[in-house]
């Protein structure tokens, strides 16, 4: 057991800073001595000396100048000390104070008050940056349980050139405030990563980084390795999808995998690959990563959310994508409740709709199925102003917390308007994280609640009727939601459908929806709700 000495030097009597942090310390499993506050110096070190500590922790608030005296005293004092380097002297104080003991080459951590309780409690779990890189967690499942009950903090990057974005990754790691960074390649990357004559040129950059070979992906992992060693993960793809994964786990050490199964396809027209063809290697993809011992998202719902596709359908491909990742070996599950989408949700009826994913997905769980919940705020979503766009990300990430997250994946305030650098990563990272700390503290009941409560029982009732109608496409085979030709069988025939394919040749785009008491329905010519028993009656 580690033993940690703790007060508020010279004349400061102000002792909750050092309390909270001391018993933080004690739950973390330190042997904690508290000597109060207005601790004079030579109580201090004479107690440093007869109890040996591994940390000493001092707190001072009172002002700048009068800690500067009192901090050479201090230090003056404390090197007198046999074996004192073998201490981990750390500080606390408010900004001021702060500023004076960062210019002293002593202490090992500064608490200036900004931080989360997270942050204190990583760093008392050893996760400091003169640490060795050894301390940090190098997979999904480790860094999950590594920082429970705070959730991995996620943001993506990638700029219009390397340059940019490798110097940008630096200062992400840097900050040690994400745990996952995903790198965004452009277009041209992620289509025709290895068929580079067929790029256009003048798409360079277009939508993330332009990423060429596996040096590019070397260099980005390597300026990631300082700070907190985040976790490192890229975008899949969109075609040769176990080429693109062996890559990412050679170069990045993939922390996972995100491939759809039904998209990248003439349904978005992200690659050049028919419906049929594009299912048939997105789960070759999503296969190998369950083989190779990598997590897998399958991000189909938001996909289909995001061409405004009905609550009951968004929960359905929801369950769908779960039992297809579980039937092809997948063991770790990353389920991502992307929220406000289609944008004229209500909170409330957003929050039924993730509970309805949430309760479905969660049938699925067994010691070799693992699911992990990520949330995030839509972009549909994001108003073209940064201060209405703020608003929008605390408020959805501050309710959305209610699903206990393993992973918050945090989109800049400014996405709506501009891609993110690491200034509004960071801005953005530290509103999520403060939204999360105070819902943390504790949220109503939203399943108790009589409205949400119904509408979780009713879209997953409806949800199950589209999953046995996609079952009824092909009742001689053993698994009909696994096989390629039934599934592209419910998109063709519309049991699949949004409002967003209209037009496609893909699908049918016939559906109708529409906004109703918050909530997104699919409804008739004539705008009354349409449920599923009787739409898909409607389907051969």
């Amino acid at each position: 057991m580690k033993k940690i000495l703790g007060a508020s030097m010279g004349s400061d009597v102000h002792t909750a800073g050092i309390l909270n942090f001391l018993e933080l310390a004690r739950n973390e499993g330190y042997d904690v001595i508290y000597l109060g506050g207005a601790v004079p110096i030579e109580q201090i070190i004479k107690t440093i000396e007869e109890e040996t500590p591994d940390i000493v922790s001092i707190s001072y608030r009172l002002g700048a100048d009068a800690f500067e005296n009192l901090i050479k005293e201090f230090i003056e004092k404390i090197k007198q000390l046999k074996n004192y380097e073998k201490i981990d002297f750390i500080f606390g104080g408010t900004v001021e104070t702060s500023q004076v003991a960062k210019k002293y080459d002593f202490f090992k951590k500064i608490f200036d008050g900004s931080e989360e309780e997270e942050d204190v409690v990583l760093f008392l779990r050893g996760q400091i940056k003169y640490k060795e890189e050894k301390n940090f967690p190098s997979t999904l499942a480790e860094r999950i349980a590594f920082k429970s009950p705070y959730p991995l903090i996620r943001h993506h990057i990638g700029l219009q050139t390397m340059e940019e974005t490798i110097e940008e990754i630096k200062r992400l790691a840097e900050s040690e405030l994400l745990d996952i960074i995903s790198l965004a390649p452009d277009q041209n990357c992620q289509q025709y990563f290895f068929e580079q004559e067929k790029m256009d040129p003048n798409q360079d950059g277009a939508g993330g980084a332009p990423i060429r070979n596996e040096k590019d992906f070397v260099a980005m992992y390597e300026a990631s390795r300082r700070g907190n060693y985040p976790l490192v993960r890229c975008y899949s793809g969109t075609n040769h999808m176990v080429e693109f994964s062996q890559v990412l786990k050679k170069t990045i050490n993939n922390a996972w995998a995100a491939i759809p199964i039904f998209w990248y396809s003439e349904l978005d027209r992200r690659s050049e690959r028919n419906l049929l063809d594009a299912i048939k290697e997105n789960m070759e993809g999503i296969k190998w990563n369950a083989e190779n011992g990598i997590p897998v998202e399958i991000n189909d719902a938001h996909q289909w959310e995001l061409r405004y596709a009905h609550d009951s359908l968004a929960v359905a491909t929801t369950y769908l994508a779960a039992y297809v990742a579980k039937k092809l070996g997948v063991r770790w599950y990353v389920q991502q409740y992307m929220m406000n989408t289609p944008p004229k949700l209500s909170p409330k009826m957003d929050i039924a709709k993730s509970l309805a994913k949430l309760e479905l997905v969660e049938t699925l769980k067994d010691e070799a199925f693992t699911p992990y919940r990520m949330v995030r705020t839509g972009l549909l979503s994001f108003p073209a102003d940064p201060n209405s766009a703020m608003g929008q990300l605390v408020s959805s990430m501050f309710y959305s917390s209610y699903l206990q997250p393993h992973i918050i994946h945090v989109v800049a305030y400014c996405e709506a308007m501009k891609r993110a650098t690491s200034k509004e990563i960071i801005e953005s990272v530290k509103m999520v994280k403060r939204a999360n700390s105070l819902a943390s503290r504790g949220l109503p009941d939203f399943a108790s609640d009589p409205e949400i409560k119904e509408r979780v029982n009713l879209l997953k009732e409806e949800a199950m009727v589209i999953i046995e109608k996609i079952k009824s496409i092909s009742p001689q085979k053993e698994d009909p939601l696994t096989d390629p030709e039934t599934l592209y069988l419910a998109v063709k025939e519309g049991i699949l459908d949004a409002v967003g394919l209209q037009g496609n040749s893909a699908a049918k785009g016939q559906i109708k929806s529409a906004v109703i008491n918050g909530a997104y329905e699919a409804v008739k010519e004539n705008g009354e709700v349409l449920r599923e028993a009787e739409r898909n009656r409607g389907i051969k």
